[in-house]
């Protein structure tokens, strides 16, 4: 079982990531003055308001409130637990994430650490079976697949046993949770996939989280999927994303096609940059996520009813993610033809000159919407404005949607300006269309506890200037605790980073405070120099602040039930200030 990760290697890892760099490869930043900036990711805005420090290693949102750390933007952004999140910084700089021999408390994580060793396992014998089994094997050279592309994909074979994986793995607990196994009664369980080719999906840092399977002769299902776990979330997850970012070295664009065995047929005939859904439409999750590695997705459907419907609710939630830089655009294959077969007829070079000629995401727009609209009627106009301004209010603001609202007031006769501020007007009014999401309302007090702790986070070694008291730690004056184990830890962890302490504090009741003292300047701490003297001056108001509450309690006791020798002596040395 996996054990916790080292804090030494978190401390490091977050002191040797630079946030700049960490942020600029999902959200392209701009240098201005000592910042950098770019329209905030975690709301739609056309002013850019998200700014991060690479002095603070800190970003911070003046829209809607979003800050923190490095760690912090990759939880939000790519939707990540803190574990995670280190793990996927740690591969960017090509680190192994060590784990402490010692034994730990059972918690979710290693419950989590339960599923991804029993589906690994499943991945490894499935394989095996593959190997030992003609029919299936067969079956693979009759798609056109080599024992090349098998093992890149790591395909397997699940055989016609309803107890395989039970007799195999010794973790039943384990297997009915990944939903490898079902259990039917109290005394009865069976394994899930049975006679049917074996799909693992992976997640970004290449771990088997779930699979998809296909029968080999007639049936139903044809395709069979795990359900939902824990660890396995169908709306966010993607076949073959893992290893289209393995084999493609500067990943540009991304080919989103409905089942795996596509995927699987693309990459055969050199096309390594496809993608499936997971049975389901295209998510907006499912898109975000694509559109942080590449720039460029095209949509490839088939060209019948169901292929248009599909591609017109990928579509759908497309428009409230795309932004200037992006470009989607819509592929529809001939009738009787999906990617697989295809592909397989033309061969790559014809394949991708397809892909070039892609119908732009705007052009499909407009095209579906007058297909069944004579727009060379007023009545016409009027219904396609009725139709299309609502999927083009979901735009973020951008240059993209100003232009969309112009090729609209092309269509219909009237004015961008009204169109669009018709449309404005109608957003503001809407439940749906909601205002940046509110941060933390708590206030941090401008007073010397906030200055000695905003200091100390901004420049840990400040803890050398002047000593906290032991007796800080036991009082109930607001953050003077708080101040004293900062204190402490940054003693005991030398050259400790701003950020690498602050996420000690994640997970706490003070986090929140913290973060928002860490983007705060203290006034008149230009220089190294005042810097220490505003924070001698601090501690010491803090100090004479603990000593004038201990004399009230020592007067108030006293007068009520009398003080120890000990506490006589404190308080007649109190009282001659």
């Amino acid at each position: 079982m996996a054990g916790r990760i080292p804090q030494s290697f978190i401390d490091d890892l977050i002191s040797r990531a630079d946030i700049v760099e960490v942020i600029n490869a999902r959200v392209p930043l701009k240098k201005k003055g000592r910042e950098y900036q770019a329209c905030c990711p975690f709301h739609n805005e056309k002013t850019p308001s998200f700014t991060v420090s690479e002095a603070k290693q800190f970003y911070h949102c003046f829209g809607c409130g979003a800050h923190g750390t490095a760690i912090g933007f990759l939880m939000e952004y790519e939707h990540l637990d803190f574990v995670d999140a280190i793990e996927t910084l740690a591969a960017e700089y090509h680190l192994e994430v060590p784990r402490e021999d010692s034994p730990w408390t059972r918690d979710t994580r290693d419950e989590k650490q339960e599923l991804y060793d029993v589906l690994e396992s499943a991945s490894h014998l499935y394989q095996s079976q593959l190997r030992q089994s003609d029919r299936a094997i067969q079956y693979l050279k009759q798609r056109g697949l080599s024992g090349e592309i098998a093992k890149r994909y790591k395909l397997g074979y699940a055989p016609n046993e309803w107890s395989y994986l039970i007799d195999n793995i010794d973790n039943i607990n384990a297997l009915e949770k990944s939903g490898m196994v079902i259990r039917k009664s109290a005394d009865k369980q069976y394994d899930r996939f049975r006679d049917r080719i074996m799909f693992p999906i992976l997640d970004r840092r290449g771990h088997t989280i779930a699979f998809g399977g296909r029968i080999i002769d007639d049936g139903e299902p044809k395709y069979l999927n795990s359900p939902e776990t824990e660890i396995f979330h169908k709306g966010y997850e993607l076949y073959g994303f893992y290893e289209a970012r393995q084999a493609v070295r500067k990943l540009t664009r991304i080919i989103v096609v409905e089942g795996y065995m596509d995927v699987v047929a693309l990459a055969q005939n050199g096309i390594e940059y496809a993608v499936a859904s997971l049975g389901t439409a295209t998510t907006k999750d499912q898109i975000q996520k694509l559109f942080r590695s590449v720039h460029q997705i095209v949509f490839c459907y088939d060209g019948d009813n169901a292929g248009r419907k599909a591609a017109w609710r990928a579509l759908e939630n497309t428009l409230p993610i795309i932004r200037d830089g992006l470009e989607a655009s819509f592929l529809f294959l001939p009738e009787g033809e999906d990617p697989d077969s295809l592909v397989r007829k033309e061969g790559k070079t014809a394949f991708e000159q397809r892909l070039d000629q892609a119908t732009p995401l705007s052009e499909f727009l407009f095209k579906a919407l007058t297909q069944e609209i004579n727009i060379e009627t007023m009545e016409g106009k009027a219904k396609l404005e009725n139709k299309a301004k609502p999927l083009l209010g979901k735009i973020p603001e951008s240059i993209f949607k100003d232009l969309m609202y112009q090729r609209l007031s092309e269509l219909v006769g009237i004015s961008v300006e009204k169109l669009s501020g018709e449309s404005k007007q109608q957003e503001t009014a809407s439940i749906s269309v909601q205002p940046a999401p509110p941060r933390s309302t708590r206030k941090i007090k401008q007073n010397a506890t906030r200055d000695a702790i905003a200091l100390l986070l901004h420049h840990p070694e400040l803890a050398s200037v002047c000593a906290i008291p032991d007796t800080f730690r036991d009082t109930s004056l607001q953050g003077f605790a708080l101040l004293h184990q900062l204190h402490e830890t940054i003693l005991n962890n030398p050259g400790l980073s701003s950020s690498a302490l602050l996420e000690r504090w994640r997970g706490t009741n003070e986090f929140e405070i913290l973060q928002k003292l860490l983007q705060r300047d203290v006034q008149g701490t230009d220089d190294k120099q005042a810097q220490e003297a505003v924070y001698k001056d601090a501690v010491q108001q803090l100090l004479n602040k603990y000593k004038d509450e201990r004399y009230e309690v020592l007067d108030a006791k006293l007068r009520e039930s009398g003080l120890s020798d000990t506490e006589m002596q404190e308080y007649k040395e109190l009282l001659k200030r």
